[in-house]
């Protein structure tokens, strides 16, 4: 059973990522979950735009730059998250999933206070974040966990923008 399964979050440099480490799978999971709730769903990673394919098709260039959580069970990666390099004193948190056999274990509230560890090592004094509004398990977590809606630095519709101190 995968709750009985230990579960460990790991940091990995986006320059670091490997070809086989599940994170492509992960991302590739999340995007398809996105473009469907969106009401723009698709039969395959091939259809999603171009930005989210090169993504899941090269990692390791996608997230150079920044640091990926993952969070896995045995030799399985069953959750990720992104923290960007910091910029302007904020680090960004991005792409969080946790695949869905594995939810309701604490999963992303363990990847979102490794993100706010990463962050603060990295000398960064908050932590920003956008998430569709329609995300409501996902927004009430992130205010749980402190985050605070703030105005948009996004244009796209629907995004609640959320930032905390670190």
């Amino acid at each position: 059973m995968n709750a009985q399964r230990e579960v460990v979050v790991v940091r990995v440099p986006g320059s670091a990522l490997a070809a086989r480490d599940g994170l492509a799978e992960l991302l590739a999971a999340y995007h398809l979950r996105t473009q469907a709730e969106k009401g723009e769903a698709v039969a395959g990673v091939e259809e999603l735009p171009g930005r989210y394919r090169a993504e899941i098709a090269d990692p390791r260039t996608a997230f150079a730059a920044d640091t990926v959580l993952l969070a896995m069970s045995g030799d399985a990666a069953v959750g990720c998250l992104v923290v960007t390099a910091p910029a302007e004193g904020r680090s960004e948190v991005k792409r969080l999933w946790t695949a869905p056999e594995f939810r309701g274990l604490g999963i992303a509230s363990r990847l979102v206070a490794a993100a706010l560890a990463q962050a603060a090592e990295s000398g960064t004094g908050a932590v920003r974040l956008s998430v569709w509004k329609w995300r409501a398990g996902a927004i009430a977590l992130y205010e749980r966990l402190g985050f605070a809606r703030t105005d948009s630095w996004d244009e796209r519709d629907l995004l609640v923008c959320m930032e905390r101190p670190v």
